[in-house]
C-alpha cells in the first residue's frame, strides 16, 4: 500500500463580496485523485483501491531485474547472468542502505536483529558457523553498528541459501518454506516459524492447518490472481487497437476499462472454478454500458450486472476483444486458448505464419467461412480440425466482445463440437453449451488442477507420481470445485517431498 494524504479546502480569495452572493447557491469545488498504472492510461482512482486504514511501512526494491525466463510456463530462473548479478547486488545494497538506519546502537541487541534476519532469510535456525560467519564476524569487524548491519545484509541476501532454495531431505523448515512460497511466493511468515520451533509442522494435520490458514491470506489471492492471468494468457498487457471506423466509441479508456472488469470478475468468481466457467456476472461502469447495451448512468462505478449473454470467463468482453483483430473476431486464437489452457491439448506449431484471408477479399463469406477455407488443407487441418469448432462456438462475440446476431449479411453460427481424448464427440451450440462442458469435463477439471500445480510447486505434477493429478483431481470434484481448497490439497501433496526425475 503506498500512503496517500490528501488535503481539500475551497476559500474565498480577493475581495470580499459576500453581498452579492446572498440568496445565491455556493459555486462547487472538486478535486480529482488520479494515477496511470503501468501500461495503462490515467485515471481516476476507484475507491474500492482505496485503504482508509494506515499499514506499516515496507521497502520496496526499486532495482530493475532482467526478465526470468518463462518458456517451460512459469517465471524460474534458469540462469545466471551478469545483469542478474549485477541486480542481485544493486537490490542488495539497496537494501542494507534501508536496514542500516533502523538499528538497535546496543551490540548484543544488533546482533540479535541481525541473526533475526538472517534466519528469515535462510528459513531456517542458525548453527553456531552460520552465526559466526554471518552475523559475528561481520558486525565484530565493523567499525560502526551501521556498516556491520550493512555487511550482514549483503553477505545474506548474496548468499546462495537466501538466492536459491535446495532440494534436500525434508525437515519442518523445508514444509514451512514450501508452503510459503507455493501460496505465497515470500519466506514463511512468523507463525509459520512458530510452528516450526514449536513442533507443530510434522504432521499432515499440522501442514493442512498451516495451508488453510496461508490459503484465506490476500497474498493467496495474488498468487491465484497471477495463476488466472497467465492461464488466460493476458498476464500482460498490450495495447488493443480496434477500427476506428468499425468501432468510433472503442479507445483505450474502455480498453482500461475491460481489463478493470477482468479483474473484477477474476476476483469475484476466481475463487470456484464452476463459477468461473458459469457465472453471467459482468462488471461495466457508466462508459461499458453505454458501449455494451447495459443500463447504467453514465457515470456509475463499475459494479456487477447479470447478463444473459455472458457465460463465465471466456465470455468477459476483454478477453475476447484481446482474441481478436482489428475489425473482426478470431476463432482461431480464441480455440487455440481453449485447446491448449482449458483442455490442456498440446498443439504442433503451424508449418509456417499465415496472415488471416481478408474478409475485403471475400465480402460474402462470414468470418467462420473464411477461416474454414483457409484451414481446409491437410497441413493446416490436423491441428485446426481441433481448434476451430472450439473457437466457433464465440462467434456471436464481435471484435470488441460485443453481442451481435450476424457476421456481415449472414447470421452467425455458433455451432462447435470438440472429440475428447477417448474419441466421444459432443456437440455445441453456442459458447454456453461450450463452458457448461469445460465447467464439467474431467478434462478440463485435470488441465486446470495440472496448470495450478504447476504454477504453485514449479514443477510438472508427474514428478509426484503418477497416482498425484488423478487424486488432486477427485479431491477437487469432491470440495466442489473450491480452488481454495485445491491449493491446500496441492500443498499437503508436495509440502513434505520432493519431485523425482523419474515421476515414481
Amino acid at each position: 500500500a503506498y500512503p496517500i494524504r490528501l488535503e481539500f479546502s475551497k476559500a474565498t480569495q480577493g475581495v470580499n463580496d459576500d453581498d452579492k452572493k446572498k440568496g445565491k447557491p455556493a459555486p462547487k469545488a472538486f478535486v480529482e485523485l488520479q494515477w496511470r498504472r503501468p501500461k495503462r492510461v490515467a485515471e481516476t482512482i476507484p475507491s474500492w483501491l482505496l485503504y482508509p486504514k494506515e499499514v506499516p511501512p515496507t521497502f520496496v526494491v526499486t532495482t530493475p531485474f532482467p526478465a526470468d525466463d518463462r518458456s517451460i510456463g512459469y517465471e524460474r530462473g534458469n540462469t545466471v547472468t551478469k545483469e542478474w548479478d549485477d541486480a542481485i547486488t544493486n537490490a542488495a545494497l539497496d537494501a542494507a542502505a534501508f536496514l542500516a538506519k533502523r538499528i538497535p546502537e546496543d551490540k548484543a541487541k544488533l546482533k540479535e536483529h541481525a541473526s533475526w534476519f538472517v534466519q528469515r532469510a535462510f528459513r531456517r535456525g542458525l548453527d553456531k558457523e552460520t552465526q559466526a560467519l554471518y552475523v559475528d564476524k561481520q558486525i565484530d569487524g565493523a567499525t560502526t553498528p551501521e556498516l556491520g548491519m550493512k555487511r550482514v545484509v549483503l553477505l545474506t541476501l548474496l548468499s546462495p541459501r537466501f538466492l536459491y532454495r535446495e532440494v534436500g531431505p525434508s525437515d519442518p523448515y523445508t514444509v514451512a518454506a514450501n508452503l510459503s512460497f507455493g501460496l505465497w511466493d515470500t519466506v514463511p511468515d512468523l507463525t509459520l516459524q512458530k510452528a516450526v520451533w514449536e513442533g507443530k509442522l510434522k504432521t499432515t494435520a499440522d501442514i493442512e492447518a498451516q495451508a488453510a490458514r496461508m490459503a484465506a491470506d490476500p497474498r493467496a489471492w495474488n498468487k491465484l490472481r497471477d495463476f488466472l492471468l497467465l492461464w488466460l494468457k493476458v498476464d500482460e498487457i498490450p495495447d488493443i487497437v480496434k477500427s476506428s471506423k468499425r468501432y468510433p466509441d472503442f479507445n483505450q479508456l474502455v480498453a482500461a476499462d475491460l481489463r478493470t472488469s477482468l479483474e473484477l470478475f477474476l476476483e469475484d468468481a476466481g475463487w470456484n472454478y464452476q463459477k468461473l466457467m458459469l457465472s453471467e456476472k459482468e462488471y461495466l461502469n457508466g462508459r461499458l454500458a453505454k458501449l455494451y447495451g447495459a443500463s447504467l448512468p453514465a457515470d456509475a462505478p463499475f459494479q456487477a450486472v447479470e447478463s444473459p449473454d455472458r457465460c463465465g470467463v471466456l465470455t468477459q468482453p476483454y478477453l475476447l476483444a484481446r482474441y481478436a483483430y482489428l475489425e473482426g473476431s478470431s476463432p482461431i486464437h480464441r480455440g487455440v486458448l481453449i485447446a491448449r489452457n482449458m483442455l490442456g491439448r498440446v498443439l504442433a506449431p503451424p508449418p509456417a505464419a499465415f496472415a488471416p484471408v481478408a474478409a475485403s477479399l471475400h465480402p460474402n463469406l462470414t468470418t467462420r467461412e473464411r477461416v474454414a477455407m483457409q484451414t481446409k488443407p491437410a497441413m493446416c487441418n490436423s491441428c485446426h480440425s481441433l481448434i476451430n469448432p472450439l473457437g466457433f462456438t464465440l462467434e456471436k462475440y464481435d471484435a470488441i466482445g460485443r453481442l451481435r446476431k450476424t457476421d456481415g449479411v449472414k447470421p452467425v453460427d455458433t455451432s462447435g463440437f470438440y472429440k475428447t481424448r477417448n474419441g466421444n464427440l459432443v456437440n455445441f451450440k453456442d459458447a454456453e453449451d461450450l463452458a457448461k462442458y469445460l465447467a464439467n469435463s474431467d478434462e478440463a477439471h485435470s488441465a486446470f488442477v495440472e496448470k495450478l500445480f504447476q504454477h504453485l510447486v514449479k514443477q510438472p505434477v508427474r514428478a509426484y507420481g503418477p497416482r498425484t493429478l488423478p487424486n488432486l483431481v477427485a479431491s477437487f470434484e469432491k470440495d466442489r470445485y473450491n480452488v481454495r481448497s485445491l491449493m491446500v490439497s496441492i500443498m499437503k501433496a508436495t509440502a513434505t517431498s520432493n519431485p523425482s526425475a523419474s515421476g515414481k
